[in-house]
């Protein structure tokens, strides 16, 4: 996660973070990625059930009954566990989150057991009623899935009417007080929308955006041609600071991230020494603390029946199922290959990636990338789009 925001256009700064320890627990939530014990934030998929059909899924969902889903003790279980391992935030997604009956008793108990609770959503399913249920659980945040404007959404979901239901639930969301962003999912077919997304988020009033760089995963992994060029993912993150710069200059200062490509950390930085070295000097202390890629380490998944995942988008990867044992336990345990090399990975890249200066803040990037298309975990990810001159291979 790169806060093109917090780095580019300097709404953070190195002594945000240290002034609080940067321990995950006292961090506020725009801080937390620069913690530096790195608790892992939990995305539980906790129903696999979903109401549309995008094209990108990585849980590949349906609208159907899945059997062998946690229960709600098994789950209020894995929260006490969680709890007391010390995860700052439980994402709750899916599927669709708000197609499970419990969410509402879930996201409670987890608030009350001192975690932050935060929903990914398609947003179509929030009416009026049940936003003032989210208001009341005291949620930290609602991110809703927008991939473009009314059209093409509805095409990339796969539900005429899509948009609408998903601009009401954002509506809803924002006249009960909860904080909501967007989450748009960067490939060939709505590179084109990221313009008409920012001005939407001035004419809604919506505080935040995260730009996701595709991940070949599940449905995703049929989209490898969609995904962008090099030279077209250089022109879509500079269209992105670009946009998010002037709002800035205009006094709107909104909350613009772009996720799952640690490469975006090094490229605004060298574009910053180019504009505003003292500030990249800044951002360089940042995308230290920040550590890149954090698979394995800082973000976890926990599927709906209970397996155990590096992260989200690795489910062929299971380390175990919080039915047989607590996640506390099987996060630990390195006897497993693949986490032992995930908590101490470094020695074990091959290709650009074992050469690259920028390692230490990226990390390799995407491993699940790297994996789907050439069949290593260890390999080079191929949407790193920096060139071998800026990664110091030439």
């Amino acid at each position: 996660m790169i806060g093109i925001s917090k780095l580019y256009c300097g709404a953070v700064e190195p002594s945000d973070a240290l002034r609080y320890g940067r321990d995950s627990n006292k961090l506020p939530s725009h801080l937390l990625q620069f913690s530096k014990d790195k608790k892992p934030v939990v995305v539980w998929n906790c129903t696999r059930r979903c109401n549309l059909k995008c094209v990108h899924c990585y849980a590949q969902s349906r609208d159907i009954d899945y059997k062998g889903e946690l229960t709600t003790e098994e789950g209020k279980a894995l929260i006490d566990d969680l709890a007391e391992f010390g995860a700052p935030v439980i994402l709750f997604s899916g599927g669709e989150p708000m197609m499970r009956k419990d969410l509402p008793e879930l996201a409670l108990y987890t608030r009350e057991k001192g975690i932050r609770a935060v929903i990914s959503t398609n947003g179509t399913l929030i009416t009026p009623e049940k936003a003032k249920v989210l208001k009341e659980i005291g949620l930290s945040y609602v991110g809703i899935s927008l991939d473009g404007m009314r059209e093409v959404h509805d095409k990339f979901r796969g539900v005429k009417g899509a948009f609408d239901m998903a601009i009401e639930g954002i509506r809803n969301c924002k006249k009960e007080g909860i904080k909501v962003g967007l989450r748009f999912t960067i490939n060939k077919r709505n590179t084109q929308e990221i313009p008409s997304i920012f001005k939407l988020l001035e004419e809604e009033d919506i505080p935040r955006v995260c730009f996701y760089h595709l991940v070949y995963s599940g449905r995703g992994s049929k989209l490898i041609e969609e995904d962008l060029t090099h030279e077209e993912t250089r022109k879509t993150v500079d269209l992105i600071m670009d946009k998010t710069k002037d709002l800035f200059d205009r006094g709107l200062e909104k909350e613009v991230l772009t996720v799952d490509n640690h490469a975006d950390g090094p490229y605004v930085y060298l574009r910053l020494l180019k504009e505003d070295p003292k500030r990249a000097e800044d951002v360089y202390e940042l995308l230290q603390m920040n550590e890149g890629n954090s698979t394995g380490i800082g973000i976890a998944c926990v599927s709906w029946d209970g397996s155990v995942h590096p992260d989200q988008f690795w489910r062929q990867h299971v380390l175990g199922n919080v039915r047989e044992r607590k996640f506390s336990e099987i996060w630990m345990d390195t006897s497993n290959p693949l986490m032992a090399g995930l908590k101490n990975r470094k020695s074990l890249f091959k290709g650009r990636c074992a050469s690259c200066k920028w390692l230490d803040v990226c990390k390799g990037n995407f491993r699940a990338r790297a994996e789907s298309y050439h069949n290593d975990v260890w390999a080079s990810d191929p949407a790193c789009y920096l060139t071998d001159e800026e990664i110091g291979s030439v």
